[in-house]
């Protein structure tokens, strides 16, 4: 594998790996033959799904069981694990069979997805578990952040249901700014709200969705807290 790909992949995850080849495994699909990465998928996925549901236990004092593991359930979905992937562009990088490599599995959800729970599992038998925990908790900091116990609605739903019901205009969101290196771009969005006083949030995230959610959530608290006040919308 080209070792300047591994290298630019190291700097984008956060960390060096002393033994390079548990990241080639790692990267390394069945279909491409064996030894390949389905055991250190195993192992991450554990380590993901511990690190995720502590870091829920002390973030919400107050969740409730059924909540935490929705919120769980959700960070650690395929979903949201290909994504990831897309952001580090982990595809350019799988070691895949001929046949996956003519369908596009570089981009499959699913084959991304196994490839950031083995990386984990690579990082946790190259550094330790403190290191693996570090770097998931790194990764996943935005989306931590934009979390909500109504596991149900993100917070841009959320805006838009309270916006609603008070015949308020409905938000916008603008990418503002885009800062960092090019596979590990930081997003400035801000959230627009026509007619609000402070109507204007901004968030920064590694990914345009994580930061308009993140915006969504100030904008929310801001204009709940007006509402208690009784100073919510311009005269």
């Amino acid at each position: 594998m080209n070792n300047i790909l591994l290298q630019r992949l190291s700097h984008r995850l956060g960390h060096q790996f002393e033994r390079r080849e548990l990241l080639q495994l790692a990267l390394t699909h069945r279909s491409h033959g064996s030894p390949n990465n389905e055991r250190l998928e195993f192992l991450g996925d554990s380590i993901l799904g511990f690190t995720i549901g502590a870091a829920l236990f002390q973030q919400y004092p107050q969740g409730r069981e059924g909540q935490l593991s929705q919120l769980r359930a959700k960070l650690v979905s395929g979903e949201t694990l290909a994504e990831l992937a897309r952001e580090i562009n982990l595809g350019e990088c799988l070691r895949l069979g001929e046949g996956e490599i003519k369908s596009g599995g570089h981009r499959r959800a699913s084959i991304l997805a196994d490839a950031v729970e083995a990386i984990i599992g690579a990082i946790y038998l190259d550094a330790g578990f403190e290191t693996a925990r570090t770097r998931v908790l790194a990764w996943f900091e935005s989306r931590l952040a934009a979390l909500s116990l109504e596991a149900d609605k993100d917070p841009k739903t959320r805006l838009q249901e309270w916006l609603q019901a008070r015949q308020q205009p409905l938000p916008k969101y603008c990418v503002v700014e885009l800062t960092g290196f090019e596979h590990a771009q930081q997003f400035v969005v801000e959230c627009r709200i026509s007619g609000v006083q402070n109507e204007i949030t901004r968030a920064t995230a590694s990914s345009r969705r994580a930061a308009e959610k993140l915006a969504a959530k100030e904008a929310y608290k801001r204009l709940t807290k007006q509402a208690k006040t009784g100073d919510g919308t311009k005269s």
